[in-house]
C-alpha cells in the first residue's frame, strides 16, 4: 500500500452492475464486502460477502453506483486491484485483477504476494 496516496479498489462497470443486481435480488445490503484470508496453495484467497453495515476499520469505494467495502487490514494486499465480472458461455464470475499478486495457484483459487 502506498503511503503517498489513498488506497484504491477499482470496479468495472460490469462488476458494478452485478453488485447492484445481487443486492436488488437479496432485497437489502449496502454493497459487496471484499477481503482476503490465508488459504490455498499460494497463501491467500479472496473472500466475498454482502456488506450490511460499515465498520470503523472499513474503507468504502464507490464506482458506477455500486459500493465495495474493504477492511483496512486487507488493503495492503488489495490496493490497486480491479474487480471485474465476466460471463463466458454458461460460466460467470468475479475476476480479481490484482497488481500485488505475484503468483496464482493452478486451480485459480489462491494467490501469493
Amino acid at each position: 500500500m502506498s503511503t503517498e496516496s489513498q488506497p484504491i479498489i477499482h470496479l468495472t462497470e460490469s462488476a458494478a452492475q452485478r453488485i447492484q443486481a445481487q443486492l436488488r435480488q437479496r432485497g437489502h445490503g449496502l454493497g459487496l464486502r471484499v477481503g482476503v484470508k490465508k488459504s490455498g496453495c499460494s497463501g491467500h484467497a479472496y473472500t466475498l460477502d454482502y456488506a450490511d453495515r460499515i465498520e470503523a476499520d472499513d474503507v468504502v469505494f464507490e464506482q458506477y453506483g455500486a459500493t465495495v467495502v474493504v477492511c483496512r487490514a486487507h488493503l495492503p494486499l488489495l490496493d490497486g486491484m480491479t474487480l471485474d465480472f465476466q460471463k463466458q458461455g454458461l460460466n460467470q464470475a468475479y475476476k480479481f485483477l490484482n497488481p500485488n499478486a505475484k503468483a496464482h495457484c493452478g486451480c485459480g483459487e489462491s494467490f501469493a504476494v
